[in-house]
């Protein structure tokens, strides 16, 4: 499960990179952004709880 929040977040964070200097999508890239951000966070607390 661990795995898969980091792909998902090195995956939304590749899409906010290519929307951002590429093609401008606007305000989805940022969501897409903060959500990969949420998901590593979310990771990292799990982990530190253990």
């Amino acid at each position: 499960m661990g795995r898969l929040l980091y792909l998902i977040a090195i995956v939304l964070v590749i899409l906010w990179l290519l929307g951002f200097f590429v093609f401008h999508l606007g305000t989805l890239i940022h969501w897409l952004l903060v959500l990969a951000v949420i998901a590593v966070l979310l990771k990292v607390i799990k982990e530190a709880s253990k």
